[in-house]
């Protein structure tokens, strides 16, 4: 494991901690800490996970499956030897089991190692296959350190009465969800009796109880070869999982026959099986359990490790407020609804804006165009411009993707290059093209290894150079991790290996060729591996309407959906990335859309304030409503402050399923403590409690004044244990707490 020399930051406040205990018998071997006890039956060769918080893993096994020897669980070796490993690395003292599976009738060995640490809350988990004899070859696509069988007796049971299970997708593409799942409560096909769930999270999963929090989280914390699946299967008790693999090999064709949320787009979108691991040893991906009375400090401290391991871009400078022509001009451009003609209107209108210039230069970013129209000196026309109004520019590419006609692939070359597609396209198992976006007119993905792919993504950084730009989205970037039949490079054998591949290149050319103060985002992109881009968006576009079933407006991208992923991702912020993005907010209308309230438009920008987002904006400001609706929002000096250094709050409330009648709430500590809490339903009104216990404010008296407007809305007393906000429906409120002693606005 690599690992950096900063001190991970322990989100879980220490306790007094007894030493690291080991009790090794005849039977069994145990290592306990004050957070969990790990028991490993030298019998049967399984292991039991028991954590003090409740939650308990019984009878798990490992497994590698061969490609030529086939399925090798754990237990399925004759003998079972265990020694141990003190060590002390960057995350600190512990003890590291390493439980041998052993079999001289088997061509492999299997061995476990299990890392626990003195005073960390977590373990660690990988699996090892190595040949039994010397130069012959393991090799697998398929490999878990971690699984739970019903046939193997095994089950995990977790404290609660209501307890979620939350499934992550592979990547923010097609608008789907993440989503809890509630134990039969949603009708995908089980192909079994019981009242259960089931299916594939991608890279982390986490089960908690809906009211006390209490739970665990899983997750995968190395992303250079593995796309790590989390296969789960419930029953009809509440509490209890039967079935859950977490394995190194996950690759998976989206299926139409499901909806898109639940295993219709959420998986790897592959058409190719996941790429091999072979040498003498093979690994599994390295896994983070970690089980307490709040599942929020387990996903925290998952963030953290993460980045202790793979470390994480920095920004210095006040976080950018961008305008984004996108919610105006759309795709390509041809239409030219704004751009190129109207842009110093733009320019001009921001420039008014005191508060949104206080302490950035805001960036003009032309998004998705068409580069035959907008062309290096139609953009460098924009920046002549932007620069005498103290604006800079943004610039948009895709650099492991080309859009193109279907028909015309064998001809077409990449943008403003030489070199053919068909050199450099994936290719599946019968050496056709893979889609990346299907369709006549569609998205064919780039081999991330190909000189072709390099020389391209220099061309876009240099014209990025040439009109000044300080500010990159990067997008489609889920097609570099696509499996291939087809590497220009052989030593890349799987797809987030060549992701991997391709964003170093691509982060060391953005800093050799344009230095290394460029502000970098992502758009659609895998969740890992993360350190190379300053935020990523957390849903897929969003075009701010209130809900997805909202009469006239798309059935997607709508501010409630995007905050039931987003707000199971408040963790990234400041583990992963400096910050989130949220996409954009528009001040009337996304393009053809129909308006937005005055109402709708402030539930939006609230949500990009509650879960950490750069200020981002995508307004055709020509139209005078929409250009005084940014004057009262946009310009309001508390939100442009808030926006100079975002902040994700902490959710109280998680959503639940991806129902549009969410009501959630979330808090901000700190000297001055937020809270904002969102009604999307159409019907029902939305009182929540905020509890001293949880929020922690001091015993004085708070005036409670609206963020927006810095109005007085309500009062704590002193002493007073909590209080209670009402939300109207289709309504959010954004409240801090002042201290009635110190009235200093935020």
């Amino acid at each position: 494991m690599t690992s950096k020399k900063n001190i991970l930051c322990l989100l879980l406040a220490p306790v007094l901690a007894v030493a690291q205990q080991k009790q090794v018998t005849a039977d069994s071997i145990v290592i306990s800490n004050d957070y969990v006890k790990v028991i490993a039956n030298l019998h049967s060769g399984k292991v039991h996970y028991r954590f003090t918080s409740g939650t308990q893993f019984e009878n798990t096994v490992a497994y590698v499956q061969d490609v030529k020897n086939g399925l090798l669980l754990s237990t399925a070796f004759v003998g079972h030897h265990v020694t141990t490993d003190d060590i002390n690395d960057p995350l600190g003292k512990a003890i590291c089991l390493n439980l041998v599976h052993d079999d001289a009738g088997q061509p492999l060995r299997l061995t476990q190692y299990i890392t626990v640490y003195e005073k960390q809350p977590f373990i660690l988990l990988s699996a090892v296959a190595t040949a039994r004899v010397e130069g012959t070859m393991v090799e697998t696509r398929n490999i878990s350190p971690l699984t739970v069988l019903p046939e193997a007796h095994g089950k995990i049971t977790t404290p609660g009465k209501s307890v979620l299970l939350t499934d992550y997708p592979f990547d923010n593409d097609n608008w789907v969800d993440v989503i809890s799942r509630r134990w039969g409560s949603l009708p995908i096909p089980m192909h079994r009796e019981e009242a259960g769930i089931a299916g594939t999270s991608y890279e982390l999963a986490s089960v908690y109880d809906e009211y006390t929090k209490n739970g665990f989280a899983v997750g995968s914390l190395v992303h250079d070869f593995w796309k790590t699946g989390i296969r789960y299967g419930t029953g009809a008790v509440n509490n209890q999982i039967d079935s859950f693999i977490v394995y190194g090999g996950a690759a998976t064709k989206d299926d139409p026959s499901l909806p898109d949320s639940y295993g219709g787009k959420d998986g790897t979108h592959d058409y190719v099986l996941h790429g091999t691991q072979i040498g003498e040893s093979v690994a599994s991906p390295l896994i983070y359990v970690a089980a307490s009375p709040d599942v929020r400090n387990d996903l925290l401290q998952f963030g953290n490790t993460v980045k202790k391991i793979a470390g994480s871009c920095s920004w210095t400078k006040s976080a950018p407020f961008y305008w984004n022509s996108f919610g105006v001009e759309g795709v390509l451009g041809y239409e030219k609804v704004m751009m190129p003609a109207d842009v110093a209107k733009v320019c001009d209108f921001i420039h008014s804006l005191n508060n949104f210039n206080k302490t950035t230069q805001p960036v003009l970013s032309i998004d998705s165009y068409d580069q035959g129209i907008y062309s290096t000196e139609v953009l460098q026309s924009v920046s002549r411009y932007g620069k005498k109004k103290g604006q800079q520019m943004g610039f948009y590419f895709i650099p492991f993707a080309l859009w193109t006609w279907k028909n015309s692939i064998n001809d077409a070359t990449l943008t403003n290059t030489s070199q053919l597609l068909r050199d450099v396209i994936l290719l599946d198992d019968n050496n056709k093209y893979v889609p990346y976006k299907d369709g006549d007119w569609g998205a064919f993905p780039l081999d991330p290894t190909h000189p072709y792919t390099r020389n391209y993504i220099i061309g876009q950084l240099q014209k990025a150079k040439a009109i000044g730009a300080k500010f990159i989205k990067i997008d489609f970037l889920s097609a570099g991790a696509l499996e291939s039949a087809r590497r220009y490079n052989p030593q890349v054998r799987s797809g987030i290996q060549a992701y991997n591949y391709g964003m170093k290149m691509l982060r060391h050319l953005v800093d050799s060729i344009m230095g290394p103060d460029i502000f970098i985002t992502q758009a659609i992109s895998p969740l890992f591996p993360h350190q190379y881009a300053h935020t990523r968006f957390l849903s897929t576009d969003v075009y701010s309407h209130l809900r997805n079933d909202q009469p006239g407006f798309p059935h997607y991208g709508s501010t409630c959906a995007s905050m039931i992923s987003a707000a199971h991702f408040w963790w990234t912020q400041g583990t992963l990335w400096p910050y989130t993005n949220m996409d954009v907010v528009v001040m009337k209308n996304f393009q053809k859309n129909k308006d937005l309230t005055e109402q709708e438009v402030k539930v939006r920008l609230f949500s990009m304030m509650t879960l950490g987002s750069i200020l981002g904006d995508g307004t055709d400001y020509r139209n005078k409503e929409a250009a005084a609706r940014a004057r009262q929002f946009l310009n309001n000096a508390a939100i442009c402050d808030f926006f100079s250094r975002p902040r994700a709050f902490t959710p109280l409330r998680f959503p639940a399923g991806n129902g549009q009648a969410q009501q959630i709430s979330f808090y901000l500590p700190g000297d001055t403590i937020l809270v904002s809490a969102f009604n999307f339903d159409t019907a029902k009104p939305f009182t929540e409690t905020f509890e001293q216990a949880e929020l922690k404010w001091a015993n004085r008296a708070y005036s409670l004044r609206d963020l927006l407007t810095g109005q007085e809305v309500g009062k704590i007393d002193k002493g007073k244990p909590s209080f209670t906000i009402n939300v109207p429906v289709k309504d959010a409120v954004m409240i801090q707490l002042v201290p009635v002693e110190n009235k200093t606005s935020f």
